[in-house]
Order: structure tokens, then C-alpha cells, then sequence
């Protein structure tokens, strides 16, 4: 694996590992009343989102490896570009359903 795919990789975890704090005791009318956290979140969101793109273009085999890549990465595009209709009940979602393959699928990369 290419050292730059290794710190996309990390940058990954990191963010997954706040989120994992973020949202840790609540639930989804709380998230959603909490505009600093939702700002956090989608903000984390970003960072997997853009950090996916990067890993497509430096390394496709590592990139390939990642359930749903091109989904993430446009999930974070519609955060980043329809910021003023961002529904969520569908970022609650992806938190709680999605973040754990997606976890174990980088802790699993990362060894």
C-alpha cells in the first residue's frame, strides 16, 4: 500500500472515531436540535468523503476495497453542495447503519 493511501486511510479512522464520540448517547431528535454537533458531523462526513476521493485517484486497488466508495464520496458532495437541504434523518442513518462496515472495512486495510 502507497504511504499516501496509508494517511488517507488513517484520516478515515480519525474521523470515524469522532463521529463515533459525536453521536455516542444520543438520538435523533437530540442530533437534530444540536447545531454545533450536526455541523460536527457533517464536517467529519466531509473529511471520509473527500479523503475516498483522494484514495481513487492514488490508489484504485485500495479504493476498490471500500463497500460503497462512490457513494460515500457523493453523499459528501450533496453535504458540501445542498448544505441547505441536508435531511437529518438520513445523515442519523448512515451514523448508525452504514459507519460500521465502513470501519471495519478501513480498521481491516489499516492491519
Amino acid at each position: 500500500m502507497q504511504d499516501e493511501a496509508l494517511k488517507l486511510l488513517t484520516d478515515i479512522r480519525e474521523a470515524l472515531e469522532e463521529l463515533d464520540g459525536f453521536t455516542a448517547g444520543i438520538d435523533l431528535p437530540a442530533y437534530e436540535a444540536d447545531s454545533m454537533r450536526r455541523a460536527a458531523v457533517e464536517r467529519k462526513f466531509e473529511i471520509i468523503g473527500e479523503a475516498c476521493n483522494r484514495l481513487s485517484l492514488r490508489d484504485e486497488e485500495v479504493f476498490e476495497k471500500i463497500t460503497h466508495a462512490p457513494q460515500i464520496i457523493g453523499f459528501r458532495n450533496r453535504l458540501i453542495h445542498g448544505y441547505d437541504a441536508v435531511d437529518h434523518a438520513i445523515v442519523w442513518d448512515v451514523v448508525k447503519h452504514k459507519l460500521p462496515l465502513l470501519k471495519t472495512e478501513v480498521d481491516s486495510l489499516l492491519g
